[in-house]
Formats: structure tokens, C-alpha cells, sequence
């Protein structure tokens, strides 16, 4: 069954443009662990005059590695599943599907 599954992915070249997918997903995630301390940051910048008249005296914290860390779970996942089926599918060669051989009508008559 896997067998058949694989062959439709690579000749249909569905399995390529869902890879090229996983890929692009993988990479927006990589991008995301090193973004989202600054954006963070930012948005506390954004507010920090009015955290101050909410509770004066308390600093607010600067960057964060800890809002990276979905962002570094979710890329590893996609690289892991990514490598897998590319694997799977592209560096293991397809099995041969074998035909009966065509009866020779010359040499029946």
C-alpha cells in the first residue's frame, strides 16, 4: 500500500510541491525563533509609559528568548517530518513493476 502511495507522490510530482511546502513552512519557522524576541521587545516599548503609570517602580523585561521557543519546536518538527519524506521518497528507488511477457503471436501460429 505505502508502495503504490510513494509511486503516485513521485510520478504525479504532488510529493515534490508538498516538500517544497514543508520546506517553505520550516524556513518561515527559522525566521520566526529570531523575530519574535524583537517583536516582543517592541510591543513592550510600545507600552512601557503606560505599564509605568499601572505599576510604577517595576521594570519591564527586556528580550525574551522564551517567546522563541514554539517558534523552535514547530521548526524542528517540520525539518524532522521534512527530511523523512524526503527520504522516503526520494532517495530510495521505486520498485520495478514487472509484466508477464506478451505472448509471441508468430510463434504460436
Amino acid at each position: 500500500m505505502f508502495e503504490r502511495l510513494k509511486r503516485v507522490l513521485v510520478e504525479s510530482f504532488v510529493g515534490a510541491i508538498a516538500l517544497g511546502y514543508l520546506l517553505a513552512q520550516c524556513i518561515q519557522q527559522f525566521v520566526n525563533i529570531f523575530t519574535s524576541p524583537v517583536v516582543g521587545w517592541v510591543r513592550r516599548n510600545e507600552y512601557r509609559d503606560v505599564m509605568q503609570v499601572i505599576s510604577p517602580g517595576k521594570a519591564l523585561p527586556g528580550f525574551s528568548l522564551g517567546e522563541s521557543l514554539p517558534y523552535l519546536a514547530e521548526f524542528l518538527f517540520l525539518a524532522l517530518v521534512w527530511y523523512y519524506l524526503l527520504r522516503w521518497l526520494y532517495f530510495t528507488p521505486l520498485k520495478k513493476e514487472t509484466a508477464p511477457p506478451a505472448p509471441n503471436l508468430e510463434q504460436a501460429a
